[in-house]
């Protein structure tokens, strides 16, 4: 049975002011019924006696009809879990004018350009147990923010922060950052199609390991025959150490997973060599292997989710110092509707947006209009693929409750361009 409440609040501005204040507060019980090889889940937002009784009964009932399902694993056995889960008074109370103030200081900081963007905070608490003995609890806040400064021209810069403290998140730097790249994105010029090399900042590597991880190191996809992983070889590049860490100082996730697993770190790529894949109970009974603690909701569909991705750090600076090291390229800021084209080799599609500009002989020349890309991530990383590490970890917000990625820029040695904005 799992237990758990949680509040999101989001504070959203459009052309420079603020149009929606909402708070999203659910309490839910899960039930799962196992009967012999066959199990059923039944949910309930009220804790009274009669919808708890409900509850119980609509769980045994579909049970006791639904198919046996032989690659059940059973349920979790008792484990302790790990210090984990942060937590902040402020960001769990936080109001609407304390999220209004950092959108204040973002305008502010965005100097009359038009800016756009959401605050968000959130605090989650929850309880699993089950009939085997396992019993674990755990908390976690989260804050983040998200902002566009575009000028007259139509030139937009984009800034991000996210982390376990409101009061970490600077609207007056995010303003100021989005506010430079606006300026420095008008009048950009086309170019053709072709292999450019490029240095990604945290916003796009992030989402080249988001994917990454979905097709490549997902328990299911290795069950299936459908993911690229090799374990135990060297698929990307000596420069790159990936891990999964819900335990450490800005994870804002629960040190459980959805089957009560205790989580820990778990390094799926050790210095270019392909360490590990998530489990949840299911895959990992599948391929012989234990689970990683990263079971979610729904997971026999999908399978298992890493929510606290961490890319090792370099030595080699922030985005501009590694374009200084480009004789022609692209420092990209921002991708946008991502899609990937072909799940076995993680082939996506997207565009760039809130920034791009050429880079000519280590100097960042002009901006460059709206490009599409179709590139093999893998490939992107993959051995000799990666020239540059920057040293500018930064913490970039996912879409999900509890999820964060933290990720430094990177200078890749090529990556595909195949069109404009109208493809």
């Amino acid at each position: 049975m799992q237990v758990s409440s949680r509040t999101r609040s989001l504070t959203r501005f459009a052309r420079s002011f603020i149009h929606q204040n909402v708070t999203d507060t659910s309490e839910r019980i899960r039930l799962r019924v196992v009967l012999g090889s066959s199990w059923a889940v039944a949910e309930t937002d009220r804790a009274d006696a009669d919808s708890l009784t409900r509850t119980v009964e609509s769980a045994v009932a579909a049970a006791r009809i639904r198919p046996a399902d032989p690659a059940f694993p059973g349920l979790s056995p008792p484990a302790p879990v790990g210090a984990g889960a942060n937590w902040d008074d402020a960001t769990a109370g936080a109001s609407p004018d304390s999220r209004a103030a950092v959108v204040r200081d973002f305008v502010e900081a965005a100097g009359g350009l038009e800016a756009a963007g959401y605050v968000e905070t959130s605090r989650t608490e929850g309880v699993y147990a089950n009939t085997l003995g396992q019993s674990v609890a755990g908390r976690s806040t989260s804050a983040a923010a998200d902002g566009v400064a575009r000028s007259s021209s139509g030139a937009a810069g984009v800034a991000r922060d996210a982390g376990v403290r409101l009061a970490g998140l600077s609207g007056t730097d995010l303003g100021a950052v989005a506010r430079a790249k606006a300026a420095a994105g008008t009048d950009p010029v086309d170019l053709p199609p072709g292999e450019y090399e490029v240095v990604l900042e945290p916003s796009c590597v992030a989402d080249v390991l988001g994917f990454l991880v979905s097709y490549g190191f997902n328990g299911l996809a290795v069950v299936e025959g459908r993911s690229f992983v090799s374990v135990g070889s060297g698929q990307f590049d000596p420069a790159v150490s990936l891990w999964d860490d819900p335990l450490d100082g800005r994870s804002t996730a629960l040190p459980y997973d959805a089957e009560g697993t205790p989580r820990r770190r778990v390094d799926l790529v050790e210095r270019g060599t392909t360490a590990a894949v998530a489990h949840d109970r299911r895959t990992a009974a599948k391929l012989g292997a234990s689970s990683t603690g990263h079971a979610v909701e729904g997971g026999e569909r999908w399978g298992p989710a890493p929510p606290q991705l961490r890319l090792g750090a370099g030595p080699s600076g922030a985005a501009p110092e590694l374009a200084a090291g480009m004789q022609r390229g692209l420092l990209v800021s921002d991708f946008w509707y991502t899609r990937v084209l072909d799940p076995r080799t993680v082939v996506v599609t997207g565009l760039t947006r809130n920034g791009v500009w050429l880079v000519e002989d280590g100097t960042i020349s002009r901006p460059v209009s709206t490009l599409r890309f179709t590139q093999s991530y893998p490939d992107a990383l993959g051995p000799g693929a990666v020239l540059g590490v920057g040293s500018d970890p930064a913490p970039v917000p996912e879409r999900a409750v509890g999820s964060l990625t933290v990720a430094p820029s990177l200078r890749l040695a090529g990556w595909r361009i195949t069109g404009g904005a109208a493809g």
